[in-house]
């Protein structure tokens, strides 16, 4: 499994961005698909996740630092993760990367140990 996250870039306060990973080798509409984040001298965090729960059915989760301004969302038949950043502040400046686990059984997805494949991660600079 490889993931290839791209759309980070340079926006000012109040902007939007939206990141893109596209999963490619062995993918499924069952895998369970996070975005992390790391700011510089922090530590690598939660940012969304999205979950295979049903037929076409899915559930969305967030860091609360983020709920109500980013979506995370999925195209099955492009292979590809989306999260939308909408109202994005200095604070949210980071490398995002997003992450997949084939087969989510339980545990907390909030944590990066549980994620088995990795992207290398887009920049995303937002200014004052």
């Amino acid at each position: 499994v490889q993931l290839q996250a791209s759309g980070g870039g340079l926006v000012q306060a109040g902007g939007s961005l939206r990141l893109s990973c596209v999963v490619s080798g062995r993918t499924s509409s069952r895998f369970l698909m996070g975005w992390f984040r790391r700011a510089p001298g922090k530590e690598r965090e939660f940012v969304a996740a999205i979950k295979w729960v049903g037929t076409n059915t899915y559930y969305a989760d967030y860091a609360d630092s983020v709920k109500g301004r980013f979506t995370i969302s999925r195209d099955n038949a492009r292979n590809t993760v989306y999260l939308q950043m909408n109202s994005l502040k200095p604070e949210d400046t980071a490398v995002y990367y997003c992450a997949a686990i084939a087969e989510y059984t339980s545990g907390s997805y909030y944590s990066d140990h549980l994620y088995e494949y990795w992207g290398r991660g887009t920049l995303v600079t937002v200014s004052s």
